[in-house]
């Protein structure tokens, strides 16, 4: 076999480029209208993406008011038209295989990704329905999961709540969406109940009256509402009955001024009366078969012989 020579070895490799550059050339030129379209494809679909933003901007306005929703589902919806557009803009220039590699590889991303990241979607779209819904506000005090403050954030993940004692709390957005919540800003009044004991020589009418007298000068009480008093126990030590009635704030620091203004009032209404509170009382038996008294067994005890 004859040897090439360095400048044929050149030459050779010269043709070869330009007979595949050559190549390129037709297959540019057949692609050429396709090209065209799926540029022309592109474009549009950049516009389009633009038009379906304002659209959902303003459907999302109406919805909620929060900058956080907003931005996250402009966004959403941005890309998906954009990832739409070019798979359209793909199959124009024949590129199906690329396509369905594309998708099948976005699947199996898709899937590993919501099973590695499952409690931050979850947490995700739970935050997406809180700030589309509102079911409160900056500032509202709510009572949750066990815990009750004010709304300090409302976040996309997350809430934070400021407790009265003045420690933050961070909840997850799946717990506050899962779980029953309790806003007591969504009520102007609200209303109190107060647990009380009183002794069995008491007339049972004359401490509704004295107790509803009690509460009644109080600023706080909604007097529409009425001031009620209604017994439901015999306690060990006592009758015990509740008493309710409506107060003109649902905010937590009235309420508790409230209540502690009627204990302070019932107090000093039943020591006017001489109405007992009881203690809780307990009898003692000595005996062994029980039911004698320390003395009475120290007396039997001393008059037996020795």
């Amino acid at each position: 076999m004859k040897e090439l020579t360095l400048a044929q070895l050149i030459e050779r490799a010269y043709l070869q480029l330009i007979e595949k550059l050559i190549g390129w050339y037709d297959e540019l030129i057949k692609l050429f209208p396709n090209l065209l379209l799926a540029i022309l494809v592109i474009f549009f679909v950049n516009y389009l993406a633009i038009g379906a933003k304002r659209v959902v901007e303003k459907v999302v306005r109406r919805l909620s008011s929060s900058p956080q929703v907003l931005s996250v589902v402009r966004g959403i919806v941005f890309y998906l038209v954009w990832i739409a557009g070019l798979m359209v803009a793909l199959n124009v220039l024949n590129l199906e295989k690329t396509v369905t590699s594309l998708l099948a590889g976005a699947g199996v991303i898709g899937l590993a990704l919501s099973f590695a990241f499952q409690d931050l979607a979850t947490n995700f779209i739970s935050g997406l329905f809180i700030m589309i819904e509102r079911p409160f506000n900056i500032g509202d005090f709510i009572e949750t999961n066990g815990f009750e403050g004010h709304i300090e954030r409302i976040g996309i993940r997350s809430i934070v709540i400021k407790t009265l004692d003045e420690q933050h709390v961070i909840i997850p957005s799946k717990d506050i969406f899962q779980q029953p919540l309790k806003n007591y800003n969504l009520g102007i009044e609200r209303r109190v109940t107060l647990a009380v004991g009183i002794s069995y020589g008491e007339e049972l009418e004359k401490i509704r009256q004295v107790t509803k007298k009690a509460v009644e000068p109080l600023e706080q009480v909604v007097q529409q509402k009425g001031i009620h008093v209604h017994f439901y126990e015999f306690g060990d030590s006592s009758i015990n009955f509740e008493l309710r009635f409506w107060i003109k704030s649902s905010d937590p620091m009235y309420f508790l001024e409230a209540r502690s203004a009627a204990i302070m009032a019932i107090k000093r209404a039943y020591d006017a009366n001489q109405i007992v509170i009881p203690f809780p009382i307990r009898t003692l038996a000595f005996d062994i078969k029980g039911g004698k008294g320390l003395e009475e067994v120290l007396k039997n005890s001393q008059s037996k012989p020795q």
